[in-house]
């Protein structure tokens, strides 16, 4: 089994920062794509950013320019580092992870267990 647990959420006022952590464990072989997504009350899960295996990214249009995300292979990690945060940053944070076991030909998906970042106005 594939392990994702997230860190790093918590309550801060708007224009403040912060940087949520999710790190994978178990029987990983590979890792793929990992993505960080984000749920508000009342609304759909969303895509906020992915970075590939060799480091490409790409972002939702509300948080480019506003969030960064990076990545340590080694350590199976992706990390979001948020700036510049909005009330309407506030939501559920998601990471996920494309990732293949030990002895797996296929990837299959995981996800954690969410973060929840809340911004004041």
């Amino acid at each position: 089994q594939v392990q994702l647990v997230e860190s790093g959420g918590g309550l801060v006022q708007a224009g403040g920062s912060l940087r949520l952590s999710c790190a994978a464990s178990g029987s990983i072989s590979r890792i793929n794509d990992m993505a960080w997504y984000r749920q508000a009350p009342g609304k759909q899960r969303e895509l906020v950013a992915t970075i590939t295996s060799g480091g490409r990214t790409n972002y939702a249009d509300s948080v480019q320019g506003r969030f960064t995300i990076s990545r340590e292979n080694a350590k199976n990690t992706v990390y979001l580092q948020m700036n510049s945060l909005k009330p309407e940053d506030t939501a559920v944070y998601y990471c996920n992870a494309a990732a293949k076991r030990n002895y797996e030909l296929e990837y299959h998906d995981y996800w954690g267990q969410g973060t929840q970042v809340t911004v004041s106005s």
